[in-house]
């Protein structure tokens, strides 16, 4: 793998071990041994710990939100499909890294601060979706917070990805979150 090895490997091995251990587990020479790699092959890509850890932040941030609603624009639909399709995604992923970089984020500024992007960024999108759906300004926000809080919270219980949970989505939950 050496010979092949780049930055971003270097990025993924980190938000692994984030997502694993928390950012404590972002060790140099831990990803080192993970990647089969030296710790030198680090430092060809990056200057320290540091300029790692902002590249994580950076890359979660991508992946966080652009990626996902690039996910759920692709097919196209309606707000309300489009609703569920973000819903769906959310309730399936193991919310790990989400959770990790949340506790990173209670400690660290720049953590913190890439967390607030990401949740500004994501209300900003889930609110966009209950305005096509013909909700006034004021409501959208609501329900938007509101759903959103309801994701952050799937991912603290653990319960996301099961039948239960996506029954539950599909039948209670979107529909209550769509009414008029």
């Amino acid at each position: 793998m050496a010979d092949k090895l780049d930055r971003s490997d270097w990025v993924k091995a980190g938000l692994a071990a984030l997502a694993a251990g928390g950012i404590e587990a972002v060790r140099v020479e831990r990803l080192a041994v993970a990647l089969k790699v030296s710790k030198g092959s680090f430092y060809w890509h990056f200057r320290d710990r540091p300029a790692l850890l902002t590249a994580m932040l950076e890359s979660w941030q991508a992946k966080a939100t652009g990626d996902i609603i690039d996910r759920v624009e692709a097919p196209g639909g309606d707000a309300s499909a489009r609703l569920a399709a973000l819903l769906s995604i959310v309730f399936r992923s193991d919310g790990r890294l989400e959770m990790a970089v949340r506790d990173w984020a209670s400690r660290d500024a720049a953590a913190r601060e890439a967390q607030a992007i990401v949740d500004q960024r994501r209300l900003a999108y889930v609110e966009r979706l209950f305005l096509e759906h013909g909700f006034d300004a004021r409501e959208a926000g609501a329900r938007a917070r509101f759903a959103y809080q309801a994701l952050i919270g799937q991912f603290s219980l653990g319960s996301q990805g099961s039948d239960e949970a996506i029954g539950l989505l599909r039948e209670v939950i979107l529909p209550m979150l769509i009414r008029h």
